[in-house]
């Protein structure tokens, strides 16, 4: 028999960010550039509740995911730790190179993430790590990101937490 369990599902409207990227599916093969509108929910679940009554505040939580999404929001996502491109700034621009195709963006318009690829996946687990490290001492057990590239098609990433 399991112990009971309380989820906040945190899926606002707003939580969500407008971005330019390509995945990578091998050196040789990558989809076009392209849009996406991406719309985020977590859920943060636990055994017990602080002394409040609460699981964990939910409006610092919101205004993380809120700031996260605002730092994607009307970029170019490029990967830094692709083997698979080559990211080069040069002053004001950035340069990615994959194959014969080569791009140039204002640096003002690109987010380098640290990833080996832009996929829902990794975008998941990127949310998930810094929402993890943002928590603090609450009585959380595990964290859940799920990030919804179009209607009907996401990833959603869940891991257990060290404390809660």
């Amino acid at each position: 028999m399991t112990s009971p369990v309380f989820l906040l599902r945190l899926a606002k409207r707003d939580l969500k960010f407008s971005v330019a990227h390509f995945t990578l599916f091998s050196p040789t093969e990558a989809e076009p550039l392209h849009g996406h509108n991406y719309q985020v929910r977590v859920d943060l679940e636990g055994g017990r509740l602080d002394p409040s009554g609460l699981l964990v505040d939910a409006g610092p939580m919101k205004k993380r995911v809120r700031e996260l999404c605002r730092q994607l929001d009307d970029r170019v996502l490029l990967p830094e730790k692709s083997p698979w491109i080559e990211v080069a700034q040069s002053g004001e621009e950035v340069e990615v190179r994959f194959r014969e195709r080569r791009y140039r963006f204002p640096a003002s318009e690109v987010a380098l993430l640290p990833l080996e690829n832009i996929s829902m996946e990794l975008l998941a687990r990127y949310f998930w790590r810094a929402l993890a490290a943002h928590l603090g001492d609450v009585p959380v057990v595990a964290l859940a990101v799920e990030i919804e590239e179009t209607d009907g098609q996401s990833c959603r990433y869940r891991a257990e937490l060290a404390a809660g």
